[in-house]
């Protein structure tokens, strides 16, 4: 158990932790938790975290914590995103986060989070020499990668993500025509460099990486009656059971999309903002095909380790 260490990823909207023994150049799972704590919400927008997102998260990293000593991991790599890099007082939160539960947060930039979203995806997917986008949508930003197997051509962090959208732009339950064309808007506006690299760099493949794309997933998967592998790291989804699904989400209220086989209440707020991203996204540029990942940030931490970029 020397080398049995734990990865904290305090997302916008959730927080993971990830417990592993590393053995050289390969890891056991030792423990995986996953908890909805919404940093971001009624804060996103403003820059501040409120008292009760402040609160919840106190309690889940509390538990992690708990977790952690229990099963005796000798290292602790947390890391805050979105929510955390842009709120006004971030020292003072990380700082009662380590005095109440021990828990040291390392905020880390939009680029360092699209890198380590990089190497999380590529330690999933197959993705071979052809270039590939990888998007991971998040709460507070969301992450835009060309690569391919072995290298980033192109990456960049843009604080576009679905809390920040569901708060701005989700305005009627179900949403309505009028809010779907100012979101269109908002990605035309701050997408630009983006679609001057998907120009430049052509990627035929469209790689999503967990959140949004994991229940889209699962939603499509039932549909098709299609059996998911538990412990495969890449999930089924075509371009044409996400419209089938897209255009059930833009019509339901939260009360129908709950209804949905495989939507999650982790999900239904913010999935009809992020689907409305993916449409736009393919709308806008030619995709020969779309792929699920399963693996994210906190899986990226474990390959940069693993690549012996830290000391165990």
């Amino acid at each position: 158990m020397d080398n049995r260490i734990a990865i904290v990823d305090l997302g916008t909207n959730t927080f993971h932790l990830l417990i592993v023994d590393i053995e050289g150049n390969t890891y056991q799972l030792i423990h995986r938790e996953r908890q909805a704590v919404k940093l971001g919400e009624r804060g996103i927008n403003q820059g501040v975290i409120t008292d009760d997102a402040l609160q919840r998260a106190l309690h889940t990293l509390s538990g992690f914590s708990t977790s952690i000593q229990l099963m005796n991991a000798k290292k602790v790599f947390a890391y805050g995103t979105s929510a955390l890099r842009n709120v006004h007082n971030q020292k003072s939160i990380i700082d009662k986060i380590k005095d109440i539960t021990s828990i040291d947060v390392k905020l880390i930039s939009g680029d360092e989070e699209a890198r380590l979203i990089y190497l999380g995806v590529r330690s999933a997917v197959q993705l071979g020499k052809e270039k590939s986008l990888i998007v991971d949508i998040g709460g507070g930003s969301v992450e835009f990668i060309i690569g391919n197997e072995s290298e980033i051509f192109w990456k960049q962090s843009i604080e576009i993500g679905a809390q920040r959208l569901l708060e701005e732009y989700h305005e009627h339950d179900p949403i309505k025509e009028e809010d779907l064309k100012a979101l269109h808007q908002h990605f035309e506006c701050n997408l630009k460099n983006l679609f001057s690299a998907l120009h430049l760099h052509q990627p035929k493949t469209l790689v999503g990486s967990s959140g949004t794309f994991d229940t889209l997933s699962d939603i499509y998967c039932i549909r098709q009656g299609i059996t998911r592998d538990p412990g495969a790291t890449e999930t089924p989804l075509s371009f044409a059971g996400f419209y089938e699904t897209y255009k059930l989400l833009i019509v339901k209220n939260r009360a129908a999309r709950m209804l949905i086989p495989g939507m999650i209440e982790l999900r239904v707020d913010m999935i009809v903002v992020a689907s409305s991203l993916i449409d736009y996204l393919i709308s806008c540029h030619s995709f020969d095909q779309i792929r699920v990942s399963n693996y994210a940030l906190k899986e990226g931490v474990l390959s940069d380790i693993m690549e012996a970029h830290y000391e165990l």
